[in-house]
């Protein structure tokens, strides 16, 4: 798609949202929510299919949607991997490396409407019951979420305590609800009043504002070993959000990188969660 419609398109989503609140609120609160939790890409390109389709493990269904697994056996224990927005299971091929070479069990999965999953839309709630289903399942020891993975995997902790899980991994994840929807705001520059109307029905949909949504509260009562990388150059996520769960969790230590990016694939960082899942497993 031209550069030119890329800009062109969100913000005429934003004038028609900005009239027909007038006319139409409830309506366009809804449509405002779904265009945001649309996913327009993330399913697994032809580079990527023999990788995960070698480690196809099983389909389960959660909310109507059918969730594919995927497997690299090992002898040790169980890491659980949640990939980021728009994105797939592919996206940890290079840590699913290190991890097989010290021999731990791993497992991943497509969110929904991402790589062989099925679906439409992905919005944190969705994703963190998928999630739980799959940690009461095979019960894992530690979860390593990727971007809106790991804001997923701090929402589901805090809202599902899990015995089995000792260690958490996130990787360049948001912290506030309310900054994505900052963000979508300036993106399509629909009005205030869309805007309210959008919060009323996250509100209603979901039991809390997006205000109320925040990992850094979530992670308050969070009593489990935490390791945190963000980049202090993130055009994605914003460097403060690590800082500030950093911050509110006790358990926690924060990795700050300069250059590594959003996606953060280097050994560096693939080194340090291996070190990490080691400490006090295997000495």
């Amino acid at each position: 798609m031209p550069v030119l419609l890329q800009k062109i398109i969100p913000k005429l989503y934003g004038l028609y949202f900005t009239i027909f609140v007038w006319f139409l609120p409830n309506k366009i609160a809804r449509q405002a929510f779904e265009v945001f939790c649309t996913v327009r890409k993330g399913k697994v390109l032809p580079n990527q299919k023999k990788y995960l389709d070698d480690a196809k493990f099983e389909v389960i269904n959660v909310a109507g949607h059918s969730i594919q697994l995927y497997n690299w056996p090992g002898n040790k224990e169980t890491v659980l991997l949640v990939h980021g927005w728009e994105s797939n299971t592919w996206r940890w091929h290079k840590l699913i490396e290190k991890l097989q070479r010290a021999n731990y069990n791993i497992i991943a999965f497509d969110a929904p409407a991402h790589g062989y999953s099925t679906g439409k839309f992905l919005y944190v709630p969705l994703y963190a019951e998928a999630l739980q289903a799959i940690i009461l399942k095979y019960q894992p020891k530690a979860v390593i979420g990727h971007s809106v993975g790991g804001m997923t995997v701090l929402y589901n902790e805090y809202k599902n305590p899990n015995a089995s899980i000792e260690k958490i991994v996130t990787v360049g994840s948001p912290s506030e609800y309310y900054e994505i929807f900052t963000h979508y705001q300036n993106l399509l520059g629909f009005s205030n009043k869309v805007m309210t109307g959008l919060e009323e029905y996250f509100y209603a949909k979901f039991g809390f504002t997006p205000k109320e949504f925040s990992s850094s509260k979530f992670v308050l009562t969070n009593s489990k070993k935490g390791l945190l990388f963000h980049d202090r150059l993130d055009k994605i996520t914003p460097y403060h959000a690590s800082v500030d769960v950093h911050k509110h969790w006790k358990g926690s230590e924060l990795v700050s990188t300069e250059g590594f990016g959003h996606s953060m694939h280097q050994n560096e960082v693939n080194d340090k969660i291996i070190a990490f899942l080691d400490e006090q497993y295997y000495k």
